[in-house]
């Protein structure tokens, strides 16, 4: 009788311990799954090496029909010349610089040098900018795109100056 006693106890506990086993194996694997971040998404705009392999193949194909038309390549020099007079008399006011946004998500372009302005457009990061001044607070800069005549303001210190 007393083996008897003794075999119920013993295989009541067993199972306990199985359960209790079980339950910790199933909480720490999901545990361990939930744990893991995903894998960041990869966008074809943050990858350097897609953006560099698009142009050059669109390059190549371009250069083909350039190097077949003599002609075109006489034109190609003037025309590439034709823009650096006009760089050239695009003098930056002074105490302006160029520069060219830091901020990875790009920055909005204010009517005014305050976070209530309304917003007149935006900026991408890593465009280029000509920065015009500072607010009095040195809070904000005057900005222009470069290539447009588009004005305005944005949060100082999501700009960095480039030296060209």
């Amino acid at each position: 009788m007393l083996s008897g006693l003794t075999k119920f106890i013993l295989g009541f506990l067993l199972a306990i311990a199985v359960l209790i086993g079980g339950g910790v194996a199933v909480a720490l694997y999901f545990m361990n799954r939930t744990g893991i971040p995903p894998a960041k998404p990869v966008f074809s705009n943050d990858t350097p090496s897609v953006k560099a392999q698009a142009p050059k193949a669109t390059e190549t194909g371009a250069g083909k029909p350039t190097l077949t038309s003599g002609t075109n390549t006489k034109s190609s020099p003037r025309s590439t010349s034709t823009p650096t007079p006009t760089e050239s008399p695009k003098a930056l006011p002074s105490g302006a610089y160029r520069g060219r946004v830091s901020w990875r998500e790009g920055l909005s372009l204010r009517s005014q040098p305050n976070q209530e302005a309304e917003k007149i457009g935006g900026v991408g990061f890593n465009q280029k900018i000509i920065v015009l001044s500072e607010s009095e607070d040195k809070s904000w800069q005057k900005i222009r795109l470069e290539g447009s005549e588009q004005e305005g303001w944005v949060k100082a210190g999501n700009t960095e100056k480039v030296d060209q």
